[in-house]
């Protein structure tokens, strides 16, 4: 049964009563009558309403990170009755990007339901870390996948250190060297991928100390790797992306090595579910062995 205090949150983010309802299985009616029943348990207006919909007040803005961390406290209480009733089961949420989707979560999937078949998992992908970690900060997800550092404070488990390459076009003239030069990444033609921060790929270009010629700007990694497949310029991966890529690409070491390290997020240790950090348990020893075959796999491709 969803809480008044999920009901403030969602009308908080909507700004609609009508569309909380609409996504709690509500009427109109029962969503205001919930927001009433809290402003009168509150002492205070919390929404100002008007015909454009509802917007917090000064006093439901300062009460907002309070009532959402009631909100992670209530699901954690469930989370621990049922570990009371020795029931392994429940949700664990888990937030990821596309990337680590594709490339780790079936195994680490087909792994932690083996071992917990009672244990429903939930799946949200994001391109954007930061939506990612304020998922995470405001109890949507139990986990997240991460490049570290965050910007804000978790529980952090590092998991693997990804180096950054140059990927080119097979044909291009530089896709045959040990080393992409320095000057031919402020020469070449680069093909972004869009990031609303600071990224690692940013990180790249600082340590070499140079500006890209930037020539088109994408939103998938996919479409980047399409691009520099036809030749249309050059572009930054990690490892674990360009690994068995959908195209034909040149894989070129930086002059100066750099790399992301790869972590899993959480709040809190102590206050997540039973479920949640057998989970992220699983994630760890998984992806340690993973990064073993990985590496034994390039040696064997070296020698051959």
């Amino acid at each position: 049964m969803t809480s008044k205090y999920e009901a403030f949150v969602l009308a908080a983010e909507t700004g609609s009563f009508k569309s909380t309802a609409e996504q709690l299985g509500y009427t109109q009616a029962g969503i205001s009558y919930m927001m009433s029943s809290l402003e009168s348990e509150m002492g205070t207006a919390l929404f100002a309403r008007d015909h454009s919909g509802v917007r917090l007040t000064e006093d439901g803005r300062n009460l907002l990170p309070w009532i959402q961390d009631v909100c992670t406290s209530e699901r954690a209480l469930q989370a621990r009755l049922g570990e009371v009733r020795h029931l392994e089961s429940g949700t664990v949420r888990v937030a990821a990007f596309a990337s680590t989707a594709i490339r780790w979560l079936p195994g680490i999937v087909d792994e932690f339901t083996n071992a917990h078949p009672k244990v429903e998992l939930e799946f949200a992908c994001f391109e954007d870390q930061r939506a990612i970690e304020e998922g995470v900060l405001r109890g949507e997800f139990d986990c997240g996948f991460i490049v570290l550092p965050p910007r804000e404070k978790f529980f952090i488990i590092p998991l693997v250190q990804d180096p950054i390459y140059v990927a080119l076009a097979p044909h291009h003239p530089l896709a045959q060297e040990d080393f992409f030069p320095r000057e031919a990444l402020a020469s070449e033609p680069y093909i972004k991928i869009r990031n609303p921060g600071y990224s690692e790929y940013d990180a790249v270009f600082d340590r070499h100390e140079v500006v890209p010629r930037t020539r088109f700007v994408m939103d998938n990694d996919f479409a980047v790797m399409g691009m520099v497949n036809k030749g249309l310029g050059y572009s930054l991966f990690p490892k674990l992306i360009l690994r068995k890529a959908p195209f034909q690409l040149a894989r070129i070491e930086l002059e100066i090595p750099t790399h992301r390290e790869l972590g899993i997020a959480m709040r809190s240790w102590d206050r997540a579910s039973m479920a949640a950090k057998a989970f992220v348990e699983t994630v760890r020893t998984w992806v340690a062995a993973w990064d073993e075959r990985v590496e034994f796999d390039e040696r064997w491709d070296n020698l051959g």
